[in-house]
């Protein structure tokens, strides 16, 4: 697909919009490399591109990308696809991903009217990793920054406060519908209240949303991974030290595995 490839436009008849769907479309534009004052307010016939409510999008934001005005970091990278950290080249591969694979993938996480089911999609999607969530910041990663949105939005609706909230490490079959932020072969990440983790490994997040994963990997109470394992365990648990952005880290444990490790 092009640089300035768009997605073509669907025939669809899904039901209605409520706050939690609305979390999985807000960020729709940057899956057509459109800008946000620009971008379309519907897809398929469905509302998208619309302002997430209690400021989760601006949390969730906050835990990726640092505030103020922001610089291209990447000279030579000027779109919304995605540099793999472990790679550190563009991780849309139009060898394997066709236009036809990402429109398709893209009906499906953008349409569908049920939330639960679109979380799931999300969590599962390769197509979507493809893409950053700010073109200033190439290593950042839409799919996860809009779970984490996803998660700190279901739980502000529940009452909770951010600092109320920890990063629970859960087993990989077991799924928070909106919470879990990561699911792999070895274990589930979620975002929950410190008081509902089942005495699972967790972290507090802190007082204020910022770009704090490396603190708060280090913090948990006990690692999902191995640091004194094999040598892939022993470098996947160094670099997640070192990564401060929750979107990076969370995109790197997903190309980790893909790439051969054991997350």
């Amino acid at each position: 697909m092009s640089e300035n490839a768009r997605l073509t436009d669907f025939e669809d008849d899904d039901g209605p919009e409520d706050e939690m769907v609305a979390a999985y479309r807000h960020d729709a534009h940057k899956l057509n490399g459109e800008p946000h004052e620009y971008a379309p307010e519907t897809f398929a016939g469905v509302p998208v591109n619309q302002t997430v409510p209690l400021g989760a999008d601006g949390d969730a934001s906050a835990l990726s990308r640092p505030s103020g005005q922001p610089e291209q970091t990447v000279d030579t990278h000027e779109n919304h696809y995605r540099l793999s950290l472990l790679t550190g080249e563009s991780r849309y591969d139009p060898e394997e991903f066709t236009r036809a694979d990402v429109e398709s993938a893209v009906r499906q996480l953008l349409t569908k009217d049920d939330a639960e089911t679109i979380h799931r999609a999300w969590l599962g999607s390769e197509v979507v990793s493809a893409f950053n969530e700010s073109v200033y910041y190439p290593y950042t990663s839409l799919k996860y920054h809009t779970l984490l949105v996803a998660a700190l939005l279901d739980n502000y609706r529940a009452g909770h406060e951010f600092r109320d909230l920890a990063l629970v490490v859960d087993p990989a079959e077991e799924i928070v519908a909106h919470r879990t932020v990561y699911a792999g072969d070895e274990f589930a990440l979620r975002i929950a209240p410190t008081g509902d983790r089942d005495g699972r490994p967790f972290a507090r997040l802190g007082s204020r949303p910022w770009r704090s994963w490396a603190s708060t990997w280090q913090r948990l109470t006990a690692h999902p991974v191995d640091a004194d394992g094999d040598e892939w365990e022993r470098a996947l648990d160094a670099n997640l030290r070192r990564i401060w952005s929750w979107s990076t880290a969370l995109q790197y444990i997903e190309d980790f595995q893909n790439w051969g490790g054991r997350p």
